[in-house]
């Protein structure tokens, strides 16, 4: 009896140790792919997902330089001030959302970084979860080392969900809301896909709201007064 309860205890044990070394190397996956998305176009996991559960994805991939620049611009004043200095994250930002974390949505969402939003989009899930956050700050750490600046923003533009009906990225957010490509959106309709952004199946650019309308007024009055915040996305 006693030597099957040892036996039992061993086996698992080495239950846990392989379950250990499994969770370990898929926490590193990222780690490792996220080098190679400097000349790989990655997908994101809400992708994944409706592709796998058979839902439609409309998704085109366009080089920075076929985008707008008044789409980056405005993006980076309603989602990241700091991107263009910042390592990844702002610890600013995340203090200031721990301090207001009972209110909405948009507030909280102030503490995610764009860099932040490639990690969740690429490599983890959507959702308002503290594991989920845990896992996403030394994700976005890494990928501020290992991608420049204008390609985590190249990345965003590409994989973000930006429509009702599984359209991700700018340029089928361009075709689904104004019929057009990214490249030919002006500044009003580039403040309007970037005033969407925390909700795209709710808000709208197709049919924008008076709450759209509002925040793209606001976005285009900031992007006057920072004509030069997005200086980092240049090609070098």
């Amino acid at each position: 009896m006693l030597g099957n309860r040892k036996a039992s205890k061993g086996t698992l044990r080495l239950i846990a140790i392989r379950a250990a070394i499994v969770l370990v190397v898929l926490l590193l996956i990222p780690y490792a792919i996220a080098p190679f998305y400097r000349v790989i176009d990655p997908v994101s996991t809400p992708m994944l997902w409706r592709w796998a559960t058979g839902q439609r994805v409309e998704h085109i991939v366009v080089p920075l330089d076929r985008i707008a620049p008044a789409l980056p611009l405005t993006v980076i004043l309603a989602e990241d001030a700091s991107f263009c200095h910042n390592r990844g994250i702002d610890l600013g930002a995340i203090r200031e959302a721990l301090q207001h974390s009972d209110d909405d949505l948009a507030v909280s969402r102030g503490a995610s970084t764009i860099t932040q939003q490639v990690a969740k989009n690429l490599f983890l899930w959507s959702g308002r979860s503290v594991v989920r956050k845990v896992l996403e700050i030394p994700l976005a750490l890494w990928l501020n080392l290992v991608l420049p600046k204008r390609r985590v923003m190249e990345i965003y533009l590409n994989v973000a969900e930006w429509g009702p009906n599984g359209e991700f990225g700018a340029e089928a957010a361009a075709r689904y809301a104004f019929g057009i490509a990214a490249g030919n959106l002006n500044a009003l309709q580039a403040a309007e896909l970037a005033s969407i952004l925390p909700n795209p199946v709710e808000r709208s650019a197709r049919h924008p709201s008076t709450l759209v309308r509002q925040l793209a007024a606001l976005h285009l009055r900031r992007a006057e007064a920072h004509p030069s915040l997005a200086a980092c996305l240049r090609a070098h």
